[in-house]
């Protein structure tokens, strides 16, 4: 039997982040990771999951010594982004240059992004990192969690972390529910080879049946999503790859360019979820077992890396002002700074999609007039796209 102060169960991009963020504060910590990332490999194609990382993102990566990692490996940056609706290509510009950044944010495989995260925590002397671990059984108590692996190894926490993803085992054994529901889409993801070099800007696209997005890779590669319904996506997944190119290049808009090859394609529901409660003593969630959103405007990792920031700090707080920081009164603090956040964002991207994914007259005239406004919004328009990014406006 093992004992620690911190246990972070999960050690995918948020909870290796969390443990890099946390070493060197005299803290004894350790991280369970049921399997390995594969190492990189420049030759590989790219993966078919990936994030769009924004510059706040960036900050806090760089801050724990992953970002040059990442950079190291591959990362697209986009510098604009265009959006608009159905057939028309007009809509609404967002350029770096109008929020005073370089990039609006960078395209990294979520592979690459653990991979630079998990080396950085491999390196702390403090950080006990624990893959393959298979988790035998979790018993939530306030401050001395028990978490059985296979091997018979035991582990207490005084404090247990859930970062183990959408459907989180520490979440259940604490008995914290959630809300959740699911949209009725689901996403079909392609990776392509384009006739063109690498690109700066990503498209999106609205329809009546859902979005459709153009993300840029590294190379003449690039990511294609598809939002529709799971009846459809279904079809489209069973088309052979020239009749999914053919179904691509019909319906995404010609200014795209052509595609060459289409190397991977996959797909997956969508549900968004959020936990009744961020914390209990001794626990706490952060990432995606916390709330889980809709991948529109790639938000989804960004909110979990918010989520560190904000728990490291007040771990941190507390642990050189001599306050427990595994009781709830410590980490009730986290989760008013960072629910009403999540939730706003949540609540945001519903709005956005659903107010977008229809041909009701009405809305459909808001919405180009929103477009053309949105456009020309000056100094608003700057401070909306810092807001996006998580930068100080």
């Amino acid at each position: 039997m093992e004992h620690l102060d911190i246990l972070i169960v999960g050690g995918g991009m948020v909870g290796s982040a969390l443990a890099a963020a946390l070493s060197g504060k005299g803290l004894k910590l350790a991280v369970l990771e049921q399997t390995a990332p594969t190492a990189f490999d420049p030759t590989q194609a790219p993966d078919l999951r990936v994030s769009a990382i924004s510059p706040a993102s960036a900050q806090l990566l760089e801050r724990l010594g992953a970002w040059p990692r990442i950079l190291a490996m591959r990362a697209a940056p986009y510098r604009r982004m265009q959006v608009w609706e159905d057939r028309e290509q007009n809509g609404t510009l967002f350029d770096a240059a109008e929020a005073g950044v370089d990039a609006l944010g960078h395209i990294v495989e979520n592979r690459i992004v653990q991979l630079a995260t998990t080396a950085c925590l491999q390196e702390k002397d403090d950080i006990r990192y624990i893959c393959p671990a298979r988790i035998a059984s979790i018993v939530y108590s306030p401050k001395a969690s028990r978490v059985t692996l296979e091997d018979g190894t035991v582990l207490v926490a005084r404090l247990l972390v859930a970062a183990d993803g959408a459907r989180s085992q520490v979440r259940d054994a604490a008995g914290i529910g959630i809300t959740s529901w699911d949209y009725p889409m689901h996403a079909l993801v392609a990776s392509c080879e384009m006739e063109y070099g690498q690109q700066d800007i990503t498209w999106q696209r609205f329809t009546a049946s859902g979005p459709q997005a153009f993300l840029p890779l590294t190379g003449p590669h690039a990511s294609l999503v598809w939002y529709n319904t799971p009846t459809e996506v279904k079809r489209l997944l069973a088309l052979s790859d020239e009749e999914l190119v053919s179904a691509f290049s019909a319906t995404f808009p010609q200014k795209l360019g052509g595609i060459r090859q289409l190397l991977a394609r996959g797909s997956f529901a969508l549900t968004r979820r959020h936990a009744a409660t961020y914390a209990k003593d001794g626990v706490v969630l952060a990432g995606d077992a916390a709330h889980t959103i809709h991948p529109l405007a790639g938000q989804g990792v960004n909110l979990g890396f918010q989520d560190v920031a904000e728990l490291a700090d007040i771990i941190s707080r507390a642990v050189s002002e001599g306050r427990d920081f595994a009781d709830i009164s410590v980490l009730k603090a986290y989760e008013r700074r960072r629910k009403p956040a999540n939730l706003a964002m949540q609540t945001g991207m519903d709005a956005f999609c659903f107010g977008f994914s229809n041909n009701i007259p009405p809305l459909k005239a808001a919405r180009k007039l929103g477009l053309k406004l949105a456009d020309k919004a000056g100094p608003l328009k700057r401070e909306v796209i810092r807001y996006a990014l998580g930068l100080p406006r």
